[in-house]
């Protein structure tokens, strides 16, 4: 598995998620995005559907729909019963993952920092980790 973290200094999740949530569709896959904060969902539903002027990003939340059926699913659980093999954690709160993703996107603002260092340590052998940050409108791998 791996593991990305995107440290937000400049633009909030919401912002951040329809860019990695095209380039996972592009790929042919599925995504799931977490967050306890429903308002936040609200805000990244509403991005997914308005973030390009010739497009949409299909979703929705989970329970509200056929989950199965949806390309990317909003969830305040890691459960991805939309078989997604991405997860995005929105809300920087680290939850320790239990499906076997792919690959997880962290997103966490800078007041969620000490999350992310513990989040950083407590994941275990065989999991690549790779830190990102926003230097002006790019991401940068950081060392």
């Amino acid at each position: 598995m791996q593991v990305d973290f995107y440290q937000l200094t400049r633009d909030p999740a919401e912002k951040v998620l329809p860019f990695i949530a095209q380039r996972v569709l592009d790929d042919k896959g599925r995504l799931l995005i977490v967050s306890d904060d429903s308002a936040q969902l609200d805000a990244i539903s509403l991005a997914l559907w308005t973030s390009r002027a010739d497009s949409f990003l299909a979703h929705a939340r989970s329970g509200q729909a056929d989950d199965a059926l949806q390309p990317i699913l909003l969830s305040d659980k890691t459960d991805a019963s939309n078989g997604a093999r991405f997860l995005a954690i929105a809300d920087g709160n680290w939850r320790m993952v239990e499906h076997d993703f792919d690959r997880v996107f962290y997103l966490f603002p800078p007041n969620k920092t000490d999350n992310a260092r513990a989040a950083w340590r407590t994941l275990g052998v065989g999991v690549d980790r790779r830190y990102w940050k926003q230097d002006g409108g790019k991401w940068m791998q950081g060392p």
